[in-house]
């Protein structure tokens, strides 16, 4: 048997250049409001309709696979384009394409918070937390009607919440990977009926199966050896050293945990970054909603994290060391299954268990909703009037993201000065 992905079919495509990949990414990193299904949209229309780059039967299978894995489901889909039309420098240039201009944005948001120490500019960040409440509430809303649609995968969202509620006292993400475990534990035994098989169409990544598995052992050594080797360097006196190993774990374990992609990553970095102190539970939620406000990823909120962390390395250096550590997982995992993902995915068991960790996400998404978004954000009538209209504007309305937060921070200033 051949050991490289399926190179011929339906999918073959034209290759083209990392510089028109990026020029083509660019557009989207300055374009693509709305979230990661949002950006599958745009994707879409962009990269198969418009410049048919590869044809719907390929893009289908793509964003099944990235929505099967770990990590952020569009910056993922964007890099595997990336790779199909230009190997892997199209891969590295679509990523930073898409993603460096909201990463500058929330890096030049992280800087300049000294000029908002004032009661206009307090105002305006505690607005910027209240939409964080009302945007994680929409996400909830849309991922439980998808991925919670019958009695089982609605009990396993439940049993999630009550896992992560009740283990509070965990660490943040040892309770969301016990939860995440057994989500995927009860799909397996409870959606194996209604987990349908897949379309035949194959991808043309082309990558041998040695260096698939090649990825998927640096996946695994970095999540499980960078905490031993932190600890160790910590412990031996190198401090400066051990700390960078320490935070670019943080966020490296972030992206190699977080399901579901985009709002689901908050849990995980509010335990990663508030909980041992390195940021501020208001500058954590008023980064968060200055982060709805800007295109492309949301995963570069990993970026304003960096900035402003309270040990080293933070500004340009930790902003530039979380955005590498929170995608590397994610891109390591992609090209890890690829060669793999035909045979993987027409497994029932699989299949079902993807269910249950997927209905999972949504139930820990949900317990962050409470806490830490609306134990901090809301903090008097008027909070709760203000997430009210935001979340009726954002689920009902359709308002853009980024008119509601632009509505929130004008509101939260102009009350600070009432």
């Amino acid at each position: 048997m051949n050991e490289t992905a399926g190179l011929s079919g339906s999918n073959t495509h034209r290759r083209g250049s990392a510089a028109e990949v990026f020029s083509a990414f660019l557009k989207l990193g300055l374009t693509s409001f709305g979230g990661p299904i949002a950006h599958l949209g745009y994707f879409r229309d962009e990269l198969v309709a418009r410049r048919r780059w590869v044809d719907e039967k390929t893009y289908a299978d793509l964003v099944a696979l990235c929505q099967f894995l770990p990590g952020p489901a569009s910056s993922q889909a964007g890099f595997a384009l990336g790779f199909l039309r230009a190997g892997p420098l199209g891969a590295a240039a679509a990523w930073a394409a898409f993603t460096l201009p909201s990463a500058l944005l929330l890096f030049l948001f992280a800087v300049s918070a000294a000029a908002l120490d004032n009661a206009l500019g307090q105002g305006l960040l505690h607005g910027l937390k209240v939409v964080a409440v009302a945007v994680v509430a929409q996400a909830v809303w849309g991922m439980a009607r998808t991925l919670c649609p019958d009695r089982s995968r609605a009990g396993i969202a439940l049993a999630a919440l009550l896992i992560v509620t009740f283990l509070s006292g965990l660490s943040g993400a040892l309770s969301q990977i016990a939860a995440i475990l057994c989500g995927a534990a009860l799909g397996g035994w409870l959606c194996c009926d209604t987990a349908e098989a897949p379309p035949g169409a194959r991808l043309a990544f082309g990558i041998p199966a040695r260096i698939g598995a090649l990825c998927l052992a640096l996946f695994a050594l970095l999540l499980f050896g960078l905490p031993l080797i932190a600890s160790a360097a910590g412990q031996g006196g190198g401090q400066g050293g051990g700390q960078g190993l320490a935070v670019f774990d943080t966020f490296y374990r972030a992206g190699a945990l977080v399901f579901g992609g985009g709002h689901v990553v908050l849990p995980l970095l509010q335990a990663g970054t508030v909980d041992p102190g390195w940021v501020t539970p208001d500058a954590f939620l008023a980064g968060y909603g200055a982060a709805q406000a800007v295109p492309g990823p949301l995963f570069t909120f990993a970026a304003y994290l960096g900035a402003v962390l309270s040990v080293p390395p933070n500004g340009f250096a930790g902003a530039a060391v979380a955005l590498v550590a929170i995608f590397s997982p994610g891109f390591l995992l992609l090209l890890g299954i690829a060669p793999f993902w035909d045979r993987f995915r027409r497994h029932e068991a699989a299949r079902s268990a993807m269910m249950g960790t997927n209905a999972a996400v949504v139930g820990i998404l949900a317990a962050a909703l409470y806490d830490p978004l609306w134990t901090t954000a809301i903090r008097a009538p008027e909070d709760f009037a203000l997430a009210a209209v935001s979340f009726i504007l954002l689920t009902l309305w359709k308002a853009p993201p980024w008119t509601v937060v632009l509505l929130c921070a004008t509101a939260g200033a102009g009350l600070a000065l009432v």
